[in-house]
């Protein structure tokens, strides 16, 4: 019998949480002015892939930065002309709290992207987004918080047509039809005797490949490593062996022909490789309504392939290990 976890309920949420917050009305950026965007985990890689929409809508005009929250909650120079946006999905943790309380003190103007359980937060503006989920594996919250994300940048779209920006509309069906594309169980069934996952992505797929490696380590206890294509051509195919197996996620861009080249050494080192993308009969695959909005629908599949390798290995991405020791005891300890 297969077993239904929470996350699934979650993941089929997502469409409807997007388009509820499509309508959001979010303040404008100061494109005059630094831009910070800062997580820890999650939201991190939300953070980056903000910063690179940012970046590409302005041509490079605009270079805002993405860094982990424990790094600008302790040392990160912070200055009174920049601006901080911190995300954290409960909006209680430590060093996304620290984050807002430094920059903060440093005469900055902040922004803090929560869920809207979570506490009040000290920042200038507040901008909630989903609720608190009922799996640990964090899935819609992500999605949401990249959506409000997409909508801060979108003020950054200075093209004629204001593609990125019309485009962020068709984003509830996309991600529909994502839902009903593919069969994630057969893609873990070719995973189920992987020992150690790697996930590849170019550009702001690489953020994806961050996400995707998170998912699986929490869900399906499966140790899994995110890296570029080139950084995975690079050193590291030293360590390579049968045991592994890879996700690769096509680009959307010219990579120089350097994952097609990362596919044919990973066969050659005899590793199972999925592939995932946009494209018809891929083992994932998904729909994007813009090249820049692949992280809101590109993650998805990668998100049920969790949940199906969770139930082919016994494991719950409900709880993290949360209710086995000696997990329960180590962890329930440790304030984070």
């Amino acid at each position: 019998m297969r077993r239904d976890f929470n996350v699934d309920r979650q993941i089929a949420a997502i469409p409807e949480v997007v388009d509820g917050l499509l309508g959001m009305e979010v303040p404008a950026l100061d494109p005059a002015r630094p831009i910070l965007f800062t997580g820890i985990g999650t939201s991190l890689h939300a953070a980056r892939v903000a910063a690179g929409w940012i970046a590409m809508l302005t041509g490079g005009r605009v270079r805002p930065q993405a860094l982990d929250a424990h790094d600008v909650g302790t040392f990160v120079p912070l200055r009174a002309e920049d601006q901080v946006v911190v995300i954290s999905h409960r909006g209680y943790k430590i060093f996304p709290t620290a984050a807002l309380v430094r920059a903060r003190e440093a005469g900055a103007r902040t922004l803090a992207i929560v869920g809207t359980a979570a506490p009040e937060q000290a920042a200038d503006e507040v901008l909630r987004t989903c609720a608190n989920e009922t799996a640990g594996t964090f899935t819609v919250s992500y999605l949401g918080s990249l959506t409000v994300l997409a909508l801060l940048a979108a003020a950054f779209d200075g093209s004629p047509d204001r593609a990125f920006a019309r485009a962020l509309r068709a984003l509830p069906q996309a991600l529909a039809k994502t839902l009903r594309r593919g069969n994630p169980a057969a893609a873990a069934q070719a995973l189920s005797d992987a020992e150690v996952l790697l996930v590849v992505g170019f550009g702001l797929d690489l953020s994806t490949a961050a996400e995707a490696a998170l998912k699986i380590k929490e869900g399906a206890w499966l140790w899994t490593e995110a890296m570029s294509p080139e950084f995975a051509l690079h050193g590291t195919p030293a360590s390579y062996r049968p045991g592994m197996a890879a996700a690769i996620i096509e680009p959307a861009e010219d990579d120089g022909g350097r994952t097609a080249l990362l596919f044919s050494v990973l066969d050659r080192l005899g590793l199972k490789t999925l592939a995932v993308g946009e494209r018809d009969g891929l083992d994932l695959s998904f729909v994007s309504p813009h090249p820049l909005l692949r992280p809101l629908t590109g993650i998805v599949p990668l998100q049920r392939l969790t949940a199906e390798l969770a139930r082919l290995r016994g494991t719950n991405p409900d709880t993290m290990h949360g209710d086995r020791e000696p997990w329960r005891s180590v962890m329930t300890g440790i304030r984070l």
